[in-house]
């Protein structure tokens, strides 16, 4: 049955039984009771696309993810979207996902999905250290909680993770084994965590008195693949080091490999460690040794935190920063070559 044809059974206008089915407070308590009791009993389906209309509601979240090589193969996507999707799905609205080359062409596609009313509220990942999507949403006053944290003074709601103090554990893990020839396989400068993560690494040098060797700092693109390449020029090296610590489980395991394939032991010639802890980690051979984030469970705080934005929560009241743990495991362990050199 639709609209009309209840509306007909009820001898009663099609706006004020649409009113009473939404909740509107001008409809009478006995109105709205003997509608909602009809729609029951003759098995009423509303339309969606009337519904949102009349509520002026997309009932519909947003999540523009940039995508430079390898992203959509990256399970900590797929981890953090399944968290978000969780808390969306209980509350009946729709994710919408979509991608965009990372950069300037980014901020059209957000301002598509704004000033198109195509969603009621956004999420924001991957930020950079100056960021226009965030300044866009604020001049906007449109709702949207961010994966991590810029530079803007202006409040917004956020959840990110202690990026530098994770690096600073990792480093401290690797000096307190022996290494002093400790490289770093960083994300490009840009973006606010990786410069969270490279301030952590240059703290916890300089506090054992550990110069910072420009050659042992190399920028990738997260995969896989660039891990591998970049930790087979760091092994070439004249002096290679004999830690490396990587943006992320997956250039981590690029790392592994190159190791291997120069017939090193990892974990014994070279120390590894990885961060987020996505579900390989675990499995590989050794397992990797990781700064472990919750990342479901961050995906499904970040969509609880948007629902109360778009309930009229002040973004003040909405900032959370957690703090990765380290996991230790299988490719990491103390510096077994004199002069601090990697085999």
């Amino acid at each position: 049955m639709d609209l009309k044809s209840l509306s007909q059974r009820l001898g009663l206008s099609m706006t004020t039984v649409s009113r009473a089915l939404n909740g509107y407070e001008e409809v009478s308590e006995a109105t709205r009771t003997r509608v909602m009791e009809a729609a029951r009993e003759n098995g009423y389906r509303p339309n969606p696309v009337a519904r949102r209309l009349a509520l002026g509601r997309a009932e519909a979240i947003g999540v523009v993810i940039p995508n430079p090589p390898g992203d959509f193969a990256d399970p900590f996507f797929i981890e953090l979207l399944a968290g978000m999707g969780s808390v969306f799905e209980a509350a009946s609205l729709d994710l919408i996902v979509t991608a965009a080359p990372e950069g300037p062409a980014e901020l059209p596609v957000y301002r598509r999905l704004v000033e198109g009313r195509r969603v009621d509220g956004l999420i924001v990942g991957r930020t950079r250290r100056h960021d226009e999507r965030i300044e866009y949403l604020l001049d906007r006053d449109f709702p949207f909680v961010v994966h991590g944290r810029t530079t803007t003074s202006r409040p917004y709601a956020y959840l990110d993770m202690d990026n530098a103090q994770a690096f600073v554990t990792a480093t401290e893990r690797l000096i307190g084994l022996g290494h002093r020839r400790i490289a770093l396989i960083n994300a490009p400068a840009h973006l606010a965590f990786a410069a969270g993560r490279h301030d952590g690494y240059e703290r916890a040098l300089g506090a054992a008195a550990i110069a910072v060797d420009p050659s042992l700092v190399v920028v990738c693109d997260l995969s896989e693949q660039d891990g591998h390449r970049i930790a087979l020029s760091l092994l070439d090296l004249p002096r290679p080091p004999t830690g490396i610590l990587c943006a992320n489980d997956t250039t981590a395991l690029g790392a592994m490999r190159a190791v291997k394939s120069r017939g090193l032991v990892v974990g014994r010639d070279v120390s590894i460690i990885g961060y987020d802890d996505l579900p390989f980690a675990g499995h590989t051979d050794p397992p990797l040794t990781t700064m472990h984030q919750p990342i479901r469970p961050a995906g499904a705080r970040i969509a609880e935190m948007l629902r109360a934005r778009m309930s009229g929560t002040p973004p003040e009241e909405l900032q959370e920063v957690w703090r990765p743990k380290l996991l230790l495991r299988g490719t990491d362990g103390p510096c077994t070559t004199a002069g601090g050199t990697a085999r």
